[in-house]
């Protein structure tokens, strides 16, 4: 099969990029079973499982697909009324908009509450990471996300960790930040590693205890949990999202309240990281993912639909922050 992704930033991603990595290792993952995989991308990219074609900002996506494509996959959208042999993943939230039949989303719950059913859980390449430890236990705490985003809720994370003893690695942000308003972060128990390349997440997170990820959003899936799962930590976040569909209780603690995660971390004990380690490789690889990417690439190539027809997703029910107390 000739399958053609599309992006509007560049492949590969130097340092955040979680949608960006998922588009290079989804790649890798079909040239590997003998796909040709074409790149509709900006210039600048590097593609080495098939065509690179550089797209063009002003005109239309559709008008730009390749004929040679049996299947085009959308990474940024897709006319709803579009009927040629194409689909587009869904990577964010997107209440309210009008979505082509062909959407997929990043979980089951992102799909439902999107009106929508069609899903594949994102899957990360192990190869970019050495081998985990998974004898060693850890001290320090890890938080990965972009921390300027109010959503990901770095300050709870930081009251959790100073309450639970440990110390916390912030990954994704800076003590001092200045783009999204003055904030200014004193707490010395947190450590702020700015944006980290996956060396730096993997020098972080293999020597961590845990994972800390407190949303206050409807988390479309969550990279940094699959992340922190590899190398065998629990997870302690909230329930939003596709949290509960990633997180079962031998592998980390659901709540809304800090102190729950708190007392959790406390018995951090209890997890047994090699069946953490375990759960990713049965569930979360880039080929688990490819693999049911392919099962949807042949229906559409079959000419079927994954919905009926175009759907409107509902307006978000809740606005603003979810609920957290610590």
């Amino acid at each position: 099969m000739h399958i053609v992704l599309a992006t509007h930033t560049r492949i590969p991603a130097l340092r955040y990029g979680g949608t960006e990595r998922i588009i290079a290792w989804l790649g890798r993952a079909l040239a590997e079973k003998g796909h040709v995989v074409g790149l509709l991308g900006p210039a600048g990219s590097t593609w080495h499982y098939g065509p690179l074609t550089v797209i063009e900002p002003a005109r239309p996506l559709e008008a730009q697909i390749p004929r040679e494509a049996d299947v085009f996959h959308s990474h940024i959208g897709l006319d709803p009324d579009f009927d040629g042999k194409a689909c587009q993943t869904i990577h964010g939230n997107a209440a309210g908009a009008r979505l082509h039949r062909n959407s997929i989303f990043v979980s089951a719950d992102h799909a439902a509450r999107h009106g929508g059913t069609a899903f594949v859980h994102n899957g990360l390449d192990p190869r970019v990471y050495p081998e985990p430890d998974l004898g060693h236990g850890g001290k320090s705490l890890a938080f990965l996300a972009k921390a300027a985003w109010k959503v990901k809720n770095v300050r709870g994370a930081i009251r959790v960790a100073r309450k639970a003893g440990r110390r916390l690695d912030v990954l994704g942000g800076y003590r001092l930040n200045l783009k999204m308003g003055l904030r200014l972060t004193l707490d010395p128990n947190a450590r702020f590693h700015g944006m980290v390349d996956d060396a730096g997440k993997a020098d972080v997170l293999g020597r961590s205890a845990g994972l800390l990820f407190p949303v206050r959003w409807h988390e479309p899936f969550g990279l940094a949990v699959i992340e922190a799962m590899y190398f065998g930590l629990p997870v302690f976040a909230t329930p939003y999202g596709s949290l509960p569909e990633l997180v079962p209780q031998h592998v980390g603690c659901l709540s809304d309240k800090g102190d729950v995660l708190v007392e959790a971390i406390r018995d951090i004990g209890r997890f047994d990281r090699a069946a953490i380690h375990a759960h990713f490789q049965e569930n979360f690889t880039a080929e688990r993912m490819t693999a049911r990417y392919l099962s949807l690439y042949e229906r559409i190539e079959a000419g079927e639909s994954l919905h009926s027809t175009s759907f409107t997703a509902p307006a978000a029910p809740h606005q603003g922050l979810l609920p957290w107390t610590d």
